[in-house]
């Protein structure tokens, strides 16, 4: 009689575990249950880079189901035969690659090439036969006897540097938290907390916001020795929940916590009493929805000047202080089909240059990309798009045109005013520790309506 398999375990079951380099190398695998291809790497990178668009994270191929993610250009990527559940392997997928980035330092091709010893070790404990099991730093810990190889020279992370750093990542350092302290003479007690929101902002043609949300949490990183506690103190007039009396208060729609977190103080001082485990954790996700000072607005003006040609000027203006700045602000829009030629103009710097900026039009994707390398507060800036159209405009061609989606971070920034007060160590006088705070803001989907 054949064995009964349950259809609770079957969609969490996996087939293999593969990384893929950018190029389309097989940097680590890790075969589980034999029922599918031993090609499936080639198949599966073959797949998406000939996808029109961008591909989705999971797709089905001769009965074989891949699911991935992309982080820092690599593919992390799982197949299965069985209907599993794709929002808990993407999830698992996640967890992986966080574990790697906490064991190795940082998430790259050259980190796992030197560390695939540590890595087939982690996979081991992670995944038995292809079932899930730990995906935790600190539980993985007393199971894991390979030291990490540290791929460079991490340099002492100063308050100055985190404010002024380009970073994509809200990862504040890249070390290993694993590196065994006995070894380790330059350890320092040290705490990395970032606040990071995206924001979810849509603009109608004249600039006004009809759509806006925030989706935040405050990231940690722990390589404080002995585990101490920590007494992390929010805004005192911080709400969670709409109510009546909520004005000039920091009113959040909901929020959850990580279960590290004790919350007994919560309610009466805002105060999260937090046991951090080893590696990086999310101590509290946020949603805020409704109106919020966004960081750059956006003004379209488009004319028809003739049958053939339009032209469309698109204004940026950064309405932040003048002390913080946006990083890579990146505005991309369509032109209509019917382009022939499109010719871009920038406006100019106070000493008449366009060092910090860069336009270019992409004949292929009929798209605009302008591109300011760094954008400061209370600024703005102008791109004049002329275009030539092969065929006479019609009522569809206005359409065709836009809409404008921007990409962005700004750092030592973040639009719901949620602060940290004071971040506390529960230690005893001799435990000398270095503590680092740091606001990121990033756009999810910033878009306006031409």
């Amino acid at each position: 009689m054949a064995a009964v398999v349950s259809s609770d375990v079957n969609i969490t079951t996996l087939s293999q575990f593969f990384i893929l380099s950018p190029r389309g190398d097989t940097i680590i695998k890790r075969e589980y249950r034999h029922d599918v291809p031993q090609n499936s790497p080639e198949i599966f990178f073959r797949k998406i880079k000939f996808w029109e668009g961008d591909p989705p994270p999971c797709f089905k191929e001769n009965d074989v189901n891949y699911l991935f993610i992309k982080q820092n250009g690599l593919c992390i990527v799982c197949t299965t035969v069985f209907n599993v559940s794709p929002s808990f392997i993407l999830e698992l997928l996640i967890r992986i690659g966080n574990v790697i980035k906490d064991y190795c330092g940082v998430l790259n091709e050259e980190a796992i090439r030197k560390n695939f010893i540590l890595l087939y070790e982690l996979l081991d404990e992670m995944l038995d036969y292809g079932y899930p099991q730990c995906t935790s730093t600190e539980g993985l810990k007393n199971y894991i006897h390979n030291e990490p190889i540290q791929v460079a020279k991490v340099q002492s992370t100063k308050r100055s540097g985190l404010s002024k750093s380009k970073t994509k990542h809200s990862s504040a350092v890249h070390k290993p938290i694993s590196v065994s302290r006995k070894r380790d003479k330059n350890h320092r007690n040290e705490i990395f907390v970032d606040i990071l929101e995206r924001l979810t902002v849509t603009f109608n043609s004249t600039g006004y916001i009809i759509a806006s949300e925030i989706d935040g949490c405050i990231q940690m990183k722990s390589y404080l020795s002995g585990n101490p506690q920590l007494r992390l103190a929010l805004n005192e007039d911080l709400q969670i929940g709409k109510g009546k009396d909520n004005y000039g208060s920091v009113v959040l729609d909901d929020a959850n916590f990580h279960p590290c977190a004790d919350l007994s103080e919560f309610d009466s001082t805002r105060m999260l009493l937090i046991s951090p485990p080893e590696g990086e954790f999310v101590a509290m996700n946020y949603r805020l929805s409704g109106e919020f000072h966004a960081p750059f607005r956006v003004f379209p003006f488009v004319e028809e000047t003739s049958q053939f040609q339009l032209e469309m000027v698109v204004k940026v203006r950064a309405d932040i202080d003048k002390k913080n700045h946006g990083s890579n602000v990146v505005v991309k829009f369509h032109v209509p089909k019917s382009s022939g030629t499109v010719s871009l103009n920038l406006d100019k710097s106070k000493d008449g240059e366009m060092k910090n900026q860069m336009a270019e039009y992409k004949e292929k994707d009929k798209e605009v990309t302008w591109t300011i390398k760094k954008f400061q507060g209370q600024s703005e800036h102008t791109l004049v798009t002329r275009i030539t159209l092969t065929s006479a405009s019609t009522s569809t061609t206005r359409k065709e045109l836009g809409p404008i989606r921007l990409n962005f971070e700004v750092p030592m920034y973040n639009a719901s005013h949620l602060q940290v007060r004071y971040l506390r160590i529960n230690a005893d006088s001799k435990y000398k520790s270095f503590k680092w705070v740091r606001y990121v803001t990033q756009a999810a989907s910033y878009v306006c309506r031409v």
